[in-house]
């Protein structure tokens, strides 16, 4: 809970601060996650899983080219240790806060780059499959790097890696003679299109 008064306290600091020329732009945003996940022991490979995102989004514009969008998102990921076999989906509420520096060109089409930090809120702490079992943290700290195009002034569409900083989950599972213990992490290319009203 103190985390999220945090991060309510620094969005209102941040939009307090904003110059008076600023544009606010309001929208909703949605995409798909190809998510790897990696186990800090080698002794089982994992292969790439499809989740997606969905949630109200904020575009502020700024001078000279550079914006921030910021987003509340639920965001389901998932994972599957292919000697195991069992599949775990993680849900979360992802903040993403991103600065962007884009190049006009003309009224119908802008590109743009941007990173930026991600705070994810674990909506389910503990999974559990036939032979694994799963523990997410409460939270977990991410970085987004990517790039994309606004069409029209209201559409955008973008893609971006999304990158684990730390550890994700613990994972256990019943092997042949004994319970296997490890770390895991989540890494995830997100692909999304957003509507700004």
């Amino acid at each position: 809970m103190k985390k999220i008064i945090r991060l309510v306290v620094l969005v209102a600091t941040l939009w307090a601060a904003l110059p008076a020329s600023s544009q606010v732009k309001f929208g909703v945003k949605g995409g798909l996650n190809v998510t790897n996940f990696s186990l800090s022991k080698n002794l089982y490979s994992t292969d790439n899983r499809t989740g997606f995102y969905v949630g109200p989004t904020l575009k502020v514009g700024l001078p000279l080219g550079f914006g921030v969008d910021a987003a509340a998102l639920y965001d389901q990921r998932s994972m599957e240790v292919d000697e195991v076999g069992d599949a775990v989906k993680q849900q979360q509420l992802a903040v993403p806060v991103n600065l962007r520096y884009g190049i006009g060109l003309g009224s119908l089409l802008n590109v743009f780059v941007f990173a930026g930090p991600q705070v994810g809120f674990n909506l389910n702490k503990n999974e559990a499959g036939e032979r694994a079992a799963v523990k997410f943290k409460n939270s977990d700290f991410s970085v987004n790097v990517g790039l994309g195009l606004m069409l029209l002034k209201h559409l955008q569409l973008s893609a971006n890696y999304n990158i684990a900083c730390g550890k994700t989950c613990d994972v256990s599972w019943q092997d042949v003679a004994d319970v296997v213990k490890t770390k895991g992490r989540y890494n995830a290319w997100q692909v999304g299109l957003a509507y700004y009203f």
